[in-house]
């Protein structure tokens, strides 16, 4: 449609300018003295326009003889940039080759030709940056040859090129390298002052906080391993399973790592409420907790939460957490006879009645009833459960209390034959 009415339009100026050129009888006198010159008024338009058509081809072809030295600049510009890029992908592909000597040659030569262009006065825009990279390929290669030397002098280089040109990206790339190349060293204390000095958007990156958890972790800083553990769980940086694992094992290294029972309580208030209900958690910090001679009462309200879910779904907890929150109710009850509850009493014959099958319970209510002094309850809890007991540790003190049992009525031999089967039982 476009063409035709382009058509349609030509043939309509062909046709004005036929019956304008056809009917005009006039005429166009050039007196040039003592000349005249006498044209018609077509043939005057018609030279008119040739002599601005050659005008027109002649500023062009100076504009063009002009434009030479320009044009050959740029062509040369952009022939060393082609070479610099080609010599900076040959060092990156050497280097994830594995050949590092070569990438770090490349590296050096596209600083070499980069400084030749730059005192030529041919520079381009991005020439500080592919600076920065090309320091930054070469101190790779060193530090993958364990040149610490060169890879210093590159970094600080590439550093300071990054610095001088505000390249803000660049700057956090280096760094990043920094601390990578320092948990190599296994240095975590300088990857450390690596990462205070980068921005807090940075920090929190999922590369960045990768990186703070296995320096954390090397420089032996629980609290700071854990902090980021979270923050990666929540960026779902790890699986569920694997992040729920991470996370329950540096707070169970927090908990050990206590040194007082004041710490042990600060501790458990940072916790979060879903790391509060993991059985291992809570019955690992109720046992520091009574072993750094805190409040027992304190232990046995972190513990009420597990047990309630105990007593209503047994299959919640496994058999070895089921075994040890019997284990650390044991270790609360004995530690402090005077602040025994029996409401535990209570709780504990409760869950004998609704799982009269347990070994574990008809221990754990013989210990309470032995902290009550309650002897023949005690023994006959014993009696029913030791049969049944599948665990080596829980059979053992089960014998051990038997033995103390009958040592309080005077029956050694009894007592006797209860530490034997004590010693052997494990």
């Amino acid at each position: 449609m476009r063409i035709a009415l382009w058509l349609i339009g030509l043939f309509g100026i062909a046709a004005a300018s036929a019956l304008f050129a056809s009917g005009n009888a006039s005429s166009v006198s050039l007196f040039w003295h003592p000349h005249r010159i006498d044209l018609s008024l077509n043939l005057f338009l018609l030279l008119l326009g040739l002599l601005f058509l050659l005008l027109h081809l002649a500023l062009q072809a100076i504009s063009s003889l002009l434009a030479i030295p320009g044009q050959a600049h740029t062509w040369r510009a952009r022939h060393h940039e082609r070479i610099l890029h080609g010599t900076m992908l040959e060092a990156l592909s050497h280097l994830v080759a594995g050949r590092f000597i070569r990438a770090k040659k490349a590296a050096e030569l596209v600083l070499s030709r980069d400084a030749a262009l730059k005192d030529s006065d041919e520079a381009w825009s991005q020439a500080p940056r592919l600076r920065v990279l090309a320091h930054l390929l070469a101190a790779e290669s060193a530090q993958a040859l364990q040149d610490k030397v060169s890879r210093d002098q590159h970094f600080q280089e590439a550093l300071t090129q990054a610095n001088a040109h505000d390249d803000k990206h660049s700057r956090e790339g280096v760094l990043l390298r920094a601390v990578r190349w320092s948990l190599e060293d296994r240095d975590p204390h300088a990857a450390l002052n690596w990462f205070d000095q980068l921005p807090a958007g940075v920090a929190r990156r999922t590369v960045a906080l990768r990186l703070r958890l296995k320096v954390a972790r090397m420089a032996r800083r629980t609290d700071l391993a854990l902090e980021t553990a979270r923050l990666l769980a929540k960026h779902r940086a790890f699986s569920e399973v694997s992040a729920q694992g991470l996370v329950r094992a540096l707070v169970l290294e927090s908990v050990q790592n206590t040194r007082d029972a004041d710490q042990m309580l600060a501790l458990w208030r940072t916790f979060e409420n879903s790391e509060r209900e993991l059985p291992e958690l809570a019955c690992a910090s109720a046992e520091r907790l009574l072993h750094l001679q805190g409040q027992v009462a304190t232990a046995f309200s972190w513990l009420l939460p597990i047990w309630e879910r105990f007593m209503k779904l047994p299959e919640s907890l496994s058999s070895d957490q089921s075994i040890q929150l019997i284990q650390v109710l044991e270790y609360a009850f004995s530690s402090s006879p005077d602040a025994f509850d029996t409401a535990w009493l209570v709780r504990v014959e409760q869950a004998l009645q609704a799982q009269p099958a347990s070994a574990a319970l008809h221990y754990l209510a013989g210990v309470a009833c032995l902290q009550l002094q309650l002897w023949g309850k005690a023994q006959q809890f014993f009696k029913q459960a030791q049969p049944r007991l599948s665990d080596p540790k829980l059979m053992q003190r089960c014998w051990q209390k038997q033995a103390e049992l009958a040592q309080r009525q005077g029956d050694n031999d009894a007592a006797a034959a209860a530490w034997k089967k004590a010693a052997t039982s494990r």
